[in-house]
């Protein structure tokens, strides 16, 4: 839906994402109950709720991946594609590789560089600064990722 720029039939995008014309009205009016996308005139246009949930999920190519690690030479064998991949092993990664990163810049600058996103940069960077360690990091990283995407 984020790929189209003009009005299209109900029919033609019915066909586009593989579902009958009534299955895709559900589907949109599902979209449209969770707030991510709203009513615009005749047709449907995506929220910034909808933009930011997109942002998420959509994959960074393969090369620029976060790698987990404990330390140098330590990998978790963790990688994240997304910023959703990211915020789900930031839940159950070592603590110690998420100490590792923050104090290294590591999260930040993947953030930044791969999604553009200095508000969360900025919040990791905050944590860094006073010191943040331990289940209270983990919780501080994942309510600043959940705040501004929705998780």
């Amino acid at each position: 839906m984020n790929e189209i720029t003009s009005r299209i039939d109900l029919n033609a995008f019915a066909q586009m994402v593989g579902l009958t014309p009534n299955l895709t009205i559900e589907r949109v009016q599902e979209l449209v109950n969770t707030g991510l996308v709203r009513k615009t005139g005749g047709g449907y246009g995506i929220t910034d709720k909808g933009k930011a949930i997109l942002k998420a999920i959509t994959p960074v190519p393969k090369d620029a991946a976060f790698h987990f690690y404990t330390g140098i030479g330590q990998p978790t064998g963790f990688s994240a594609e997304s910023f959703k991949d990211f915020y789900e092993i930031i839940k159950r990664v070592a603590l110690d590789s998420l100490e590792f990163h923050l104090y290294r810049e590591d999260f930040e600058n993947w953030i930044k560089a791969a999604f553009k996103d200095d508000a969360v940069a900025n919040e990791l960077a905050r944590l860094k600064n006073a010191n943040v360690k331990g289940e209270e990091l983990r919780k501080g990283i994942i309510t600043a990722m959940a705040e501004k995407y929705g998780f």
